[in-house]
């Protein structure tokens, strides 16, 4: 038995397969290859009409090229909760393509640590082994540098999303930018704070080795800051006392800070605990915006007690990989590049952006993810 079935208590495989005659692609009644069909775009006002654009110049070139044949992988952190949408949208894309794929992450809730890393670089190597000639990947950082060039040396091209690893050889990264992002949601919430002095508490990241969370925290201290806030920033924790510890420091400091504090922004998807400290210590009035569309998330924001929260478009990061592998397979990197100017920021950057919601905006927002069956 190989390594992916002695996963398969922590793994979730899904595997979709479509072939005809070696094409990647099957043919109509007359024995030509059909061209690639995407499902049309919904008709909403969260409908991000510029990345739907992006997709369909991709598939507009690769039908005009000759459609290969191509095998790929999308390796997730996990494939539950804030990762369901990604699930949902690679299969879609990988249907659309008909192309031989797999979208495999664990099912268990994850946490960062040896064990994650390692098992991550084992399913890199395994699907470059098993014939995956592009992976999607949402690594941990940069700790997954070294599996990724490897992965490139043999022959696949990755495209990182929600977590980039610049300094790898990966080909293109697809996601937020986060010191935009949280740029954002810091200016999101200083439409609602009161003069300054004050104090605002972000639940964010103060590490170092998490690039993209101190990034994004940055991004909106610096907003607040500038503005003539004082900002407190605590480190978010997803171990399993992590609520606990959370909840405890930022009531501890809406309790003693000064001045006071009035205003909290969460920029991962646990933002509500935000609101959690906020009633522990007997200040539920306070202004708190969020990220993310966690159930809990949308349940503070139906009290009226989280007015905002920030959604980073996961689905369609999931769904512009595949998509992304196969025209590098079919047109070129920088063909590819080329169709992604819009959207790309720099050399290899693609910015899917982030959908800001008001509280008042939750059932308009629950029926745009239905139409594309994004729901966490």
């Amino acid at each position: 038995m190989g390594r992916i079935g002695r996963w398969s208590t922590m793994v979730l495989g899904l595997a979709l397969t479509t072939a005809a005659c070696g094409s990647g692609q099957p043919l109509d009644a007359g024995g030509q290859v059909t061209p690639i069909r995407r499902a049309p775009a919904p008709d909403n006002e969260f409908t991000p009409v510029e990345l739907e654009a992006t997709a369909d110049r991709l598939v507009s070139e690769i039908n005009a090229s000759a459609i290969r044949p191509m095998q790929m992988a999308v390796v997730l952190k996990n494939a539950n909760g804030f990762w369901k949408p990604v699930v949902t949208a690679a299969n879609r894309a990988m249907a659309e393509l008909g192309v031989s794929g797999s979208v495999i992450g664990p099912v268990a809730p994850w946490e960062d640590g040896p064990e994650s890393e390692v098992l991550q670089d084992q399913q890199i190597e395994q699907m470059v082994e098993d014939g995956a000639e592009g992976l999607g990947l949402a690594p941990f950082n940069d700790l997954q540098t070294a599996a990724i060039d490897e992965a490139v040396m043999q022959g696949a091209h990755v495209v990182t999303l929600d977590t980039d690893v610049a300094t790898s050889k990966r080909s293109i990264y697809v996601g937020t930018l986060n010191r935009s992002a949280g740029a954002t949601a810091g200016k999101t919430l200083l439409m609602m704070l009161p003069p300054p002095p004050g104090t605002v508490i972000i639940h964010g990241s103060t590490n170092a080795d998490g690039s993209s969370g101190l990034e994004r925290t940055q991004g909106a201290q610096e907003v607040l800051a500038r503005a003539g806030y004082v900002v407190l920033v605590g480190q978010s924790t997803w171990t399993s006392d992590g609520e606990t510890e959370d909840v405890e420091w930022m009531t501890t400091q809406i309790g003693t800070a000064d001045p006071p504090v009035v205003g909290m922004i969460g920029l991962f998807n646990i933002s509500y605990r935000c609101a959690m400290a906020a009633e522990a210590a007997g200040a539920p009035e306070l202004p708190i915006v969020t990220f993310d569309f966690d159930p809990r998330t949308v349940d503070y924001m139906r009290q009226g007690r989280v007015k905002a929260t920030h959604i980073q478009r996961q689905y369609y990061q999931g769904y512009l990989v595949p998509y992304i592998l196969y025209g590098i397979k079919n047109i070129g990197l920088d063909a590819t590049k080329k169709i992604l100017a819009p959207q790309l920021v720099d050399d290899s950057r693609v910015n899917t952006g982030v959908d800001v919601v008001p509280a008042d905006k939750i059932d308009a927002y629950n029926d745009f993810l239905g139409s594309i069956d994004a729901n966490q």
